[in-house]
This record gives structure tokens, C-alpha cells and sequence, in this order.
């Protein structure tokens, strides 16, 4: 049987699942993903507990708070005034708290997200950390195949 390392191309089923154990992702109901380790596909974290795993090994794990996205970070929460939203996307566009916006890289060749907190007169406060920094989650895969 073939074990993961570090750089393995796999075919895998997982789930990952919030604190609150609702599954943010999950492969078992639909086809498996397939990927490449070391790629930014899985957090390091996660990469790190795949590795050593046999083909058809079927087992979870949980990650302490902060362990698989890091943790929260106050300075990733930055004030965007309309005027720039406006340059960037529809003039007339509506925002509310919650809304998740795509912004440009500097190089364009890429994007991030930013989760609206709070909406003020003239300016938009958002959340550039990932929704699961700072959360434990709970990882299950089923490793199908590694190459």
C-alpha cells in the first residue's frame, strides 16, 4: 500500500467541519477531490496529520483553535471607504453585514476575501481573516489513492 508524503498527489474523500460540527466542506456525497500536497489546497496543518496514511485508511482528527487556519488576527480588520468599492465594482452595488467580497490582488493575478462586519456611512469595516481562524475544526478523510 502506498503511504502519503510529502509532495504525494492524492484521490481522497474528507469533510471539515466547523466548531459547531455543520461540515464546510464535504467530499463523501459527491465525487472525491483530487490533489497535490504542499500545493495551499489543505492547510499545512492538515497536510501535516495526512501524511504517513496508508491508501484506504478512513480515520479523523480534530485541530485545536488556530492550529489549521491560523489565529484570529485583529489587523485583518480594515475599513474600506466607499469611494473605492465603487472604483472597484458596480457603482449602484448594495452591501450588508455578511456580504463576502472579492478583492483584486495588487499584481491582478488573483484574488481575496473580506467579509463585511460592519457597514458605516461612508466606509465598509471588513474581515480579512478566514471564517475558521482562531475556530477548532474536525478533519475526516477516506484516502482512496496516492501517487
Amino acid at each position: 500500500m502506498n503511504r502519503i508524503e510529502a509532495g504525494s498527489f492524492l484521490t481522497l474523500h474528507y469533510r471539515l467541519s466547523g466548531p459547531d460540527g455543520e461540515a464546510l466542506v464535504n467530499t463523501f456525497d459527491e465525487g472525491p477531490a483530487t490533489l497535490s500536497l504542499g500545493t495551499g489546497e489543505l492547510s499545512p496543518a492538515i497536510e501535516t496529520r495526512l501524511i504517513g496514511l496508508e491508501e484506504g485508511t478512513r480515520t479523523s482528527f480534530q485541530l485545536a483553535p488556530g492550529e489549521a487556519f491560523g489565529d484570529r488576527n485583529e489587523d485583518l480588520l480594515q475599513r474600506v471607504k466607499m469611494s473605492l468599492m465603487r472604483e472597484l465594482s458596480d457603482p449602484d452595488e448594495e452591501y450588508n453585514v455578511g456580504d463576502v467580497v472579492q478583492f483584486p490582488t495588487p499584481d491582478g493575478q488573483g484574488s481575496y476575501a473580506g467579509r463585511i462586519q460592519e457597514v458605516g456611512e461612508d466606509w465598509l469595516l471588513f474581515d480579512f481573516n478566514h471564517p475558521l481562524a482562531g475556530q477548532p475544526v474536525s478533519f475526516e478523510v477516506q484516502v482512496i489513492g496516492v501517487l
